[in-house]
């Protein structure tokens, strides 16, 4: 049996995982849930001194205070970043490294920074106006779109249970440079959901920086046909995805 850590993408919380993580409960797997600092049941935590190295001591603090190991760490979204700092810190716990609709962030790059200009600009712009200036306010379903997140599979009741527990997120998670160590974990997968995986091995081909690194040693890749939250449009489907991966 495995054991899975399983980390969820901005403004969400160990509670976006629950249809999942049932599933690999109920075939024998361990799986933990992590929710961030400042998030989900933990909102109240919030300040703007939460930033990426936080959320990396949350995952790591989750890995040491259980006691675990060979994990399986997914990062959805957002949380890619997350999982790549924790397993920079803590190798010797983790078997693989799972980037669910997500991907690596370089060293000393800030999540922030994936985004174009203007996307940057624009997320800069909804924390002045509505965030008190540290908060990143959960968007609108329109906001996600044109931010290019898809939305496939989501219907009004997985929407609305979205919206219900969605929380705000500490903006300076985004703009912290993530700080790398060593080599990481040598086993790494791309699970794609919300892009078609040839379009993927497309980019790595043609040396796009943010695809390019994919074509080192130890990466495998995965593909999982919905929207960019696999966790709330096909949860089962997903959790058999896991399985196999481990």
């Amino acid at each position: 049996m495995a054991t899975y850590v399983l980390v969820a993408g901005a403004w969400l919380g160990g509670w976006a995982w629950r249809e999942t993580a049932d599933v690999l409960r109920a075939k024998g797997h361990d799986v933990y849930p992590v929710t961030l600092t400042g998030l989900g049941e933990r909102a109240h935590l919030a300040s703007p001194e939460v930033d990426q190295d936080t959320h990396i001591a949350d995952v790591v603090g989750v890995l040491t205070t259980e006691d675990l190991h060979d994990v399986v760490l997914v990062g959805h979204s957002y949380a890619g970043i997350t999982v790549t700092g924790a397993a920079d810190r803590v190798p010797e716990r983790i078997a693989k490294v799972v980037y669910l609709d997500s991907g690596p962030v370089a060293d000393g790059m800030a999540y922030l920074e994936m985004s174009p200009p203007e996307g940057q600009a624009a997320l800069r712009a909804a924390v002045t106006e509505r965030g008190d200036g540290w908060r990143l306010p959960v968007p609108s379903w329109a906001e996600l779109e044109a931010q290019g997140a898809s939305l496939e599979g989501l219907g009004d009741a997985e929407r609305a249970h979205m919206r219900a527990h969605a929380t705000d997120q500490p903006f300076a998670t985004y703009t912290t440079p993530l700080k790398l160590t060593g080599p990481g974990v040598t086993e790494k997968v791309l699970v794609t959901c919300s892009f078609p995986l040839a379009q993927v091995r497309e980019l790595i081909a043609q040396g796009h920086p943010w695809f390019a690194p994919l074509a080192g040693p130890g990466w495998s890749f995965a593909e999982l046909p919905t929207g960019h939250w696999p966790m709330f449009s096909v949860p089962g489907p997903l959790a058999q995805t896991l399985e196999e991966l481990a």
